[in-house]
Parts: structure tokens; C-alpha cells; sequence
């Protein structure tokens, strides 16, 4: 094969996916996504293509009515700077953003998202009863759909993941509003905009969408 179809291809391949070195050993994929937000529904109006985190979309659109994810997953938020209600979104087409409700809510534009990165590797994650990690502790390396039932916690109000991107759910079994979170420590839900919200399941994100 002639050189320059090599490197070509090569490239190709990189943009495809490019791997990091975790510290503990395992590996972190970055699956490149690709997003386009249109201001109006039916993926009507100007449009905006993503490929990676973007903290406030006014500079692009007015406003998000609809979406198109072609690769990759993301988050979605109601507010600038990552903050508000959010949603998980897989690939696949996005009519309008205001029929995505979540406990009577309407999600009425999107104003910032992030791109998800693949976690190839352990999941781990401490969480904590009260805020500033108090309280009652326990460290998760799977899903838990009750942490009432499995480990008698009545909330979780703090955590710190250590390991993998997770989806934190206000209720039981995987339902209602939902928060992601990406390795780091989380000291107060309350600060990113989640006052008033209780977190009784977790999920880890697994998809390569």
C-alpha cells in the first residue's frame, strides 16, 4: 500500500479514537463525538455542530429547540456553564427538546453540553450520606438501583468518584432527574445547581454509542 494511503489511514484512525494512560492502570477511549443543535424543532432554524464540551451556547444559537447526535453520547444542560436539568443523550435524532420532561418539567433549551468520554476499565465511586463527605460512606463499583435498599441511605448528598463517568438518579430503579459525573470530588450537589435534589440510584455509563 502506497505511503500516503498509510498515513491516511492513520489519521483516520486517530480521529476515530485516541487513548489515555489512566494512573491506576486502566485505559480511558475518547470516542469522538460529533452533536448538531438546531435553534428550532424538527432540526429547523441555524445550527451548531459540537465535538467536544461547549459551556454556553449563546454564542452560537439563540436558542436549541432540537438535536442530532451522529457519534459519541452526551449531556445536555438547561443552563450555561453545565449547570440545571440534564439529560443523557445517545446517538440518534432529537425532535424537540421540550417534550424531554423529567418529573413535570419541561426542558426548554439547551444551553451547554458535554461530550462523554468511553471508560474502558473499573468503575469506583465513594458516596456519601451528608455533604462535604459525611456522614455514612459507601463505595460503589457497579449499578445500584436503591441505595436505600442495598445500604439503608435515606440520601446522598456528597461523593467522590474515583474511577469511570457515572449518571446519579433522583429516585429509585434509575428514574427521575438525573446528574452526571465524571472522575472528581463532589463536596455539595448543591453547588452545581441541584438544590433540593435527592440521589437514591446510580448507573455507570458503559455505552460506546
Amino acid at each position: 500500500m502506497a505511503p500516503g494511503i498509510l498515513y491516511k489511514k492513520a489519521l483516520e484512525s486517530w480521529s476515530w479514537q485516541s487513548k489515555l494512560n489512566h494512573p491506576l492502570g486502566t485505559t480511558l477511549t475518547t470516542i469522538m463525538g460529533k452533536i448538531v443543535f438546531y435553534e428550532d424543532r424538527n432540526f429547523q432554524g441555524r445550527s451548531y455542530e459540537c465535538t467536544s464540551d461547549c459551556s454556553d451556547m449563546s454564542s452560537y444559537l439563540s436558542r436549541c429547540q432540537s438535536c442530532r447526535v451522529e457519534s459519541g453520547c452526551f449531556m445536555v444542560y438547561e443552563r450555561p456553564n453545565y449547570m440545571g436539568m440534564q439529560f443523557f443523550l445517545r446517538r440518534g435524532e432529537y425532535h424537540d427538546m421540550q417534550r424531554m420532561m423529567s418529573m413535570g418539567m419541561m426542558f426548554d433549551s439547551i444551553r451547554s453540553c458535554r461530550m462523554i468520554p468511553f471508560h474502558r476499565g473499573q468503575f469506583r465511586m465513594r458516596i456519601y450520606e451528608r455533604e462535604n463527605f459525611g456522614g455514612q460512606m459507601n463505595e460503589l463499583m457497579d449499578d445500584c438501583d436503591s441505595i436505600m435498599d442495598r445500604y439503608r441511605m435515606s440520601d446522598c448528598m456528597s461523593c467522590n468518584v474515583m474511577d469511570g463517568h457515572w449518571l446519579m438518579y433522583e429516585q429509585p430503579h434509575y428514574r427521575g432527574r438525573m446528574m452526571y459525573l465524571r472522575p472528581g470530588e463532589y463536596r455539595s450537589f448543591r453547588d452545581m445547581g441541584m438544590s433540593g435534589m435527592r440521589f437514591m440510584s446510580m448507573r455507570r455509563i458503559t455505552d460506546m454509542c
